[in-house]
């Protein structure tokens, strides 16, 4: 969502959208300064079992916000993208993104996938999506 539905979050689900208390608890114990950093949202997942889109739905639904997107694209040190474009972009990495495209672009997931298969950072999967004018969505989390 765009910085002007910043508190509004919650505005993006159905009415009548609920959470369950587990995860409402997860999220507000993880949360510092009104943030949940796309990290801790991965852990809150991991350990209670939720998948991280009920952990984005909980985040908004709590009108928290999400920060550090390790991809680099959102919620760094003040900036909306930290991500530069890679100079180059490997031909197994160019292979394993262009693999994984849904309607010309690669979703969060998949590029965390690509990440963990190649042994590489995630930044690193967005760097070369740069590069490559490739756009990275939608996220996990639901943020963009």
């Amino acid at each position: 969502m765009a910085h002007q539905d910043k508190g509004k979050y919650f505005k993006k689900h159905p009415e009548g959208t609920t959470v369950s208390d587990k995860l409402k608890e997860a999220v507000q114990k993880s949360a510092k300064d009104n943030n949940v950093s796309c990290k801790a949202a991965e852990k809150i997942a991991q350990s209670t079992g939720f998948s991280l889109g009920e952990v984005g739905v909980a985040i908004d639904m709590l009108n928290i916000n999400i920060a550090q997107c390790q991809l680099g694209l959102f919620g760094l040190d003040g900036k909306q993208k930290k991500v530069l474009p890679a100079p180059s972009v490997a031909p197994d990495l160019d292979a394993a993104i262009r693999k994984a495209l849904v309607n010309g672009r690669l979703s969060c997931a998949a590029a965390w996938e690509i990440a963990a298969r190649l042994g590489i950072k995630r930044m690193e999967v967005c760097a070369a999506c740069e590069n490559l004018k490739i756009k990275v969505k939608p996220c996990q989390l639901g943020a963009f």
